[in-house]
């Protein structure tokens, strides 16, 4: 679409560039609102952006912040960084600091901003660079301004808008303004509206939000993510271009179609050589799904992960031939291959785009623009679904951990863009069995023998460590599993790794020393040994934000005590069972005979969301877990 009144688009830029950067603000951070410092690390004074769309791949950024920085903590604030690349340039750039009175101290010009990579060592090519001040204060406070302005030919994606940046940060101003002279279709999703006033004009050729005096939020735990609590708003047109290619879409299925149209439909170049060998090792394999199973291990075998942000190369994957000849891929080139590779033994697969994050963050189902941030592969099969980690070379088949599991997915097929949700792990799916049979000396001191199986989501937290060499085993249990039991050693261990059913076992011998107190007569042991629960969150005089347990879990643990000849038994602890809304924990002691005895315990903890009144119960719910879980018991010497 090209620009119908080129002076009626001047006139329109020159008035908002005059509003944005004419501003005059006191910048002495003795005029601050005591409401909007108290308990922040910084405070936002200004916040304002100026979007100018003047052509669906043209659109321009102007950009102006303006922070007060209290502490040490509040640099992580300033948010001076600036990202570009050969699609998104830099105009301008500077920066000024301001002392505590708001007198000017410095200025810096953009040859004074650090230029480095976007990337990390598993990145093997980019073109995402960045831009970002250093710059270490005398004193706090202090204040910085940092104006800038890019350009870019990409407008799939336009920023959100989010004006609270987090916890402990107060917010003076905080405008968002898209100018849009030619009247595109500008699409937008306003999310966590209800507890806050924000300004709000919109017409034809403008959008524009604003938000003033927002206190600083204190950080609780257990708080939902930002993204659930904190406003902010979504924008997208309906006619837009990725690195120059242009595209239309008014929903999922359209941007889906075009999608696969542009970046995926010709990605599929495998070698006949390659076909033919991939369906030879497959030829006496007949069902589906085990053969869709030998693919995906093959790939695992076959290749690594490396990250590839080159161009488009950021959005559609590289050729199947070329991870096939190379051995390697990110995860959308990796994923493409493993679905060539499918294909060529008859199996449907649909490259998908998803949000790849602990906080199970989802596509936003109602509303079409350049989402997600990472690539995994769908096979719909007899109205199920099974999905794929191809970046993965130890995930098993069909599973996907908590970096992805839980959340709405775009799938894109040759017809359009669906979106479907990924597997779920509930509560008991989540399940950790500990067994143990424990030994304890004259002395105090402990031999046992034990194994830990775990599946869902704890799987994935458990099986990583079958990589580790001895050393990092050792170091493993005895400083981040058992760190707090001292005088640990690990004498043998082995695991089995169960991905056809998604089950991780460890078997370890161990050894403790002086575990148990000697009292006078009496030999003191804390029953559980080996899952202590240690999550006690702090005591809070209000809370304000609603409890968000994310993941629930099972543990089973049943330990077996035998007990040295010249002690006994004689008296342990009754049964104790709670019952909450958030989960139950139980705890059973049972005599065997006077040298053994059993400590048993079920922990559940359900996911959900519950009120923030209900904090109180909640943490003395888990207070009474590490209550019990720190029970003793007297082992008492025989009368000779």
């Amino acid at each position: 679409m090209k620009i119908k009144n080129k002076f009626q688009t001047g006139i329109l830029f020159l008035v908002f560039t005059v509003e944005l950067f004419s501003q005059e603000l006191n910048l002495s951070s003795l005029t601050l609102s005591q409401d909007l410092k108290q308990s922040a690390n910084a405070v936002v004074r200004l916040d304002e952006t100026v979007i100018t769309i003047t052509d669906n791949d043209k659109m321009t950024i102007q950009k102006k912040r303006v922070v007060t920085v209290l502490n040490a903590t509040g640099n992580r604030n300033t948010h001076a960084i600036i990202g570009y690349d050969k699609n998104r340039k830099i105009i301008s750039l500077k920066a000024t600091i301001y002392d505590a009175i708001g007198r000017k101290i410095k200025k810096i010009s953009a040859s004074k901003f650090k230029d480095i990579a976007a990337s990390d060592n598993s990145t093997l090519a980019s073109d995402d660079r960045i831009k970002y001040l250093e710059y270490t204060p005398n004193h706090y406070p202090y204040t910085i301004s940092i104006e800038y302005e890019t350009k870019s030919n990409t407008t799939s994606y336009i920023r959100n808008w989010e004006p609270i940046e987090g916890f402990h940060v107060g917010i003076e101003k905080s405008v968002f303004t898209i100018i849009n002279p030619n009247g595109f279709v500008i699409n937008t999703k306003e999310k966590n509206f209800d507890n806050y006033t924000i300004e709000k004009n919109t017409s034809q050729h403008k959008i524009s939000y604003q938000i003033q005096n927002i206190h600083p939020i204190n950080y609780e735990p257990y708080a939902p993510d930002n993204s659930k609590i904190f406003p902010c708003v979504l924008f997208g047109l309906n006619e837009f271009s990725v690195y120059g290619i242009s595209g239309t879409a008014t929903n999922w299925k359209e941007f889906g179609k075009w999608e696969y149209d542009v970046l995926i439909k010709e990605k599929n170049n495998l070698s006949n050589e390659t076909i033919q060998k991939i369906q030879s090792l497959t030829s006496s394999i007949t069902d589906t799904i085990e053969k869709a199973r030998f693919v995906y291990e093959y790939v695992q075998k076959k290749t690594r992960y490396i990250s590839i942000q080159y161009g488009i190369g950021g959005l559609s994957p590289a050729y199947s031939a070329e991870v096939d000849a190379l051995g390697y891929g990110d995860c959308k080139g990796l994923t493409n291959y493993t679905k060539s590779l499918l294909e060529a033994v008859g199996i449907t697969s649909y490259y998908t785009e998803i949000y790849g994050q602990r906080n199970k963050t989802s596509i936003e189902k109602d509303f079409h623009s350049m989402q997600g941030n990472h690539i995994v592969l769908n096979i719909p099969y007899k109205g199920q679904d099974i999905w794929l980690e191809c970046t993965s070379q130890t995930q098993p088949f069909g599973y996907l951990g908590s970096f992805t599991d839980d959340r709405d997915a775009l799938v894109i097929t040759p017809e359009g863009g669906i979106i479907k949700h990924t597997p779920i792990f509930l509560n008991e799916q989540n399940l950790q069995k500990t067994n143990a049979a424990i030994q304890i000396d004259p002395n105090g001191h402990i031999k046992s023998t034990l194994e830990i199986e775990t599946k869902g989501s704890q799987y994935d937290t458990h099986q990583y460590i079958e990589g580790y060499d001895t050393k990092e085993v050792s170091d493993y249990y005895k400083s981040n599993y058992w760190k707090t039991l001292n005088n640990i050693s690990i004498e043998s261990y082995s695991f089995e790794n169960d991905k056809k059913n998604i089950r991780f076992t460890e078997k370890l011998s161990i050894s403790i020393d002086n575990y148990g107190v000697i009292v006078g007569n009496d030999l003191l042991v804390t029953t559980n040994i080996f899952n202590k629960f240690k999550k006690l969150p702090p005591k809070l005089r209000s809370r304000k934000l609603p409890i968000e347990i994310q993941r629930g879990f099972q543990d089973i643990d049943t330990f077996t005590y035998t007990l040295p000849e010249i002690y006994s038994v004689s008296y342990l602890p009754s049964e104790k069972t709670i019952e909450t809304e958030f989960g139950t924990y139980k705890v059973v002691f049972k005599k065997i005979d006077d040298t053994h005895f059993e400590y048993h315990r079920e922990l559940l903890i359900k996911a959900g969301t519950f009120s923030h009144k209900s904090y109180e119960a909640y943490r003395n719910f888990l207070k009474s877990i590490t209550k019990y879980d720190n029970l003793r018991v007297a082992l008492s010497k025989k009368q000779l």
